[in-house]
This record gives C-alpha cells, structure tokens and sequence, in this order.
C-alpha cells in the first residue's frame, strides 16, 4: 500500500507516529505536501529528512499503513468519522493553531461537513471541584448564549465540575455542544459520562471530538494535548472557576497565545477555586465576566433581551409539574417562597418552618439548587437565584 492511495488512511497513521509532535508534523506537510507522501518516500530521503537519530522515523513503513487501514475499515463501520487538516470540514479556527492536530476522529450523527462551519465557538472550563457559585455562574452564562441573536455551539473537555455543568446547560438550553475527549474514540473520561455523551453524540450539531487513536488510556499528558484542541476550536474560552494550576488555567492559556478572546468570572480572593480566574484578571490576559447576561454582546452575538419571570411559584410549578406529583411540587413552590423571603436560611431552619423531616427538606432543596433556582453554600444555608418581578 502506498501512502498516496488514502489520504485519511495516511494521515490516521501519521497522527499515530507523531501526534505528540504535532509542529513536527506540520514540517513534514510543509515540506512535502500530503500525509501520504511522507510515507511514498525512498529510504535514503527520509533519512535526510527525518536525520539518523530520529526514533520515529523507523515507524514510516506500509505496515503502519496497513495498521491505519485495519483502523479506519473498523472504526468506519462503528459509525465513526474522520477528518484530516486537509479536509474542507476541518474546523478553520482549529487549523489557524500551529499545533493542529493532523487528524481528528468524531463521533456524531451528524456529518462532518455540516458540525464546523461559520457559527461561532466558545468554550467554557474549570475546576472539577466546582463550587455552587461556579455552577450558578456556569449555568447562567450558558443561558445567555442561548438566547444571544446569534447563538454559538459551546466547547468543553467533558470532564467533571464546570465542564459536565456547560455541555449540561447547552443540551438544556438548546446550543449544539462538542466534547473534547483525552482518550481514544472508542472510550468516554470519566466513565460515569458515557450515558451523556451517548445522548451528546445523538444530538444534532453535537459531537465528541479526539486526536487520539483508540485504546488511548487517560494518562496526565493526554489532558494537555486535549486543552489545546478545546482552545483552539473556539474563538472565545470563559473560565468560570479555577486554581492557579489546573487544565481551565491551561486552556485559558492556551486560548491567550492562540489570540483568542478569554474571560474569567472574578470570584472571592479567599477562595482557592477562584485564584486562578483572578489571576488571569490581574495580568490582564482575561476580561471580567461580571454579568453573565452581557457576555454575548462582548463576544459579538449580540446583546440579549431578558425577560424576567412574572412569577416564582409559576416558574417552579411549570418546571416540576410534569414530573412530580401536586403534594411534591407544592413542597417545593413552600421552600423556593421561604427561601426567596429569608435569604441565607438554613435547612434546620427550613424543616422548622415547614414541619417537614430532613431528608424531605432537603431532597426539596436539592431539586431546586440542580434547577437554578436556589443556591446553597458550605453550611447549607440557601439563597434564591431567579430574577422575579
């Protein structure tokens, strides 16, 4: 098999070689044209090219090929695409970055040519360690791009904390979500996502997106070479809580050096989870996020129009009431209206006013945190989040 008969073919080989090496790469496109011509090459032109002391250059060779082929065929008919920087549906704004991956591998219902076109991307990451701040904050801004004139497709790493709660929000509120995974195509990080991811990748518009080839485990370097894609696919990253080390940090980096747009929800200067985010401020690499709701006229998708909720016990009651019986729903219109009136109550003190057990109190409250609806700290005191008239 020569390197020329399957561009796809060629490029899944060579990501396999140098897919750690991605600038490197890029020379030997540059240089020679096509994925497929690094492997038409004759020996002794390699070795000129590759140089004598290069441990990959032994890869190059038909049986990497034919491993690629064995791969594509069974990927193939496992439902999963391809695309190759080559490829007009390679994302632009990923192919702009000078450590592009060469290949990506997707998994979709949606067909490629249609997943990465002129809308717009913008990614949303921190901390797994996410505090009910950072998820209000997380759900809010996601909100907000949903009901922007010109609503984006949003872009995370689907890893726990800030970034399940953004593809979440996404699918809820209607935008198209791409998950950037660290493992091969054929596995899901963290394991307990697949059934999301499932309902992701049957979404239209959504996808999950890797360079890595199947049986990739998730080891700490992967996590790197994942954030640059997620940077890189979106034209904005909005970090929403994060250390001063972690892969939200990274990404928000990442984004800066690319010439991205970045922006930080500023957060208190006692709190771990948010000195990243305010460090990024203090350099000026980040723009605040102060309003969630101004956020898409700041990235370009224009300004929204909010319409605030005539009603609390209406909004709760057309949230639950398909789902939960009249006694349950009513539990929860008591507390959302004792919250909205006491702000900073405690469960103990709920469970006093409303002569319910605990475990039904906080059930009760649990629901209407999940929802957005309320907000409650370390000390389970609760404050309500909903703008009413």
């Amino acid at each position: 098999m020569k390197g020329s008969d399957s561009p796809v073919v060629s490029a899944i080989a060579l990501n396999a070689i140098f897919g750690n090496a991605p600038k490197f790469s890029h020379r030997l496109l540059d240089a020679l044209g096509s994925a497929g011509a690094v492997f038409d090459l004759p020996p002794q032109e390699r070795l000129e090219l590759f140089g004598p002391y290069n441990p990959r250059a032994a890869q190059i060779g038909p049986e990497a090929l034919e491993a690629a082929q064995a791969e594509y065929e069974r990927l193939s008919a496992q439902g999963c695409q391809f695309l190759d920087i080559f490829d007009d549906a390679y994302p632009p704004a990923l192919r702009e970055c000078p450590d592009a991956p060469l290949l990506l591998y997707v998994r979709s219902d949606t067909p490629v040519a249609e997943l990465f076109g002129p809308r717009p991307a913008v990614a949303i990451v921190g901390t797994r360690d996410q505090s009910p701040y950072g998820r209000e904050c997380c759900r809010r801004i996601v909100k907000a791009l949903a009901e922007a004139p010109a609503r984006p497709v949003v872009v995370s790493g689907l890893a726990l904390g800030v970034d399940i709660t953004a593809h979440t929000a996404a699918l809820e509120g209607g935008l198209p979500t791409v998950g950037v995974s660290p493992v091969g195509v054929d596995d899901v990080y963290p394991r307990r996502h697949a059934p999301f991811v499932e309902r992701m990748c049957h979404t239209p518009g959504c996808a999950l997106v890797t360079d890595y080839p199947p049986g990739t485990v998730p080891a700490a370097f992967n996590f790197l070479r994942r954030n640059r894609i997620i940077a890189g696919l979106a034209g904005a990253t909005v970090l929403v809580e994060s250390r001063l080390k972690g892969g939200g940090m990274i990404t928000a980096r990442l984004a800066a050096d690319y010439g991205r747009d970045v922006f930080a929800v500023p957060g208190r200067i006692d709190d771990l989870r948010s000195q990243g985010c305010n460090r990024l401020l203090r350099e000026q690499l980040a723009a605040p996020v102060t309003v969630p709701e101004a956020l898409p006229a700041a990235l370009g998708l224009g300004r929204v129009r909010r319409t605030r909720t005539a009603d609390l016990e209406t909004a709760v009651r057309q949230r639950f009431g398909a789902a939960f019986p009249a006694a349950e729903v009513d539990r929860l219109v008591q507390l959302a209206l004792l919250v909205r009136a006491e702000r900073g109550i405690g469960l103990d003190e709920l469970c006093r006013a409303t002569r319910l057990d605990y475990a039904d109190v906080a059930r009760a409250a649990g629901l209407l945190e999940e929802e957005g609806f309320i907000g409650m700290d370390l000390l389970q005191r609760c404050s309500i989040n909903v703008k009413i008239a």
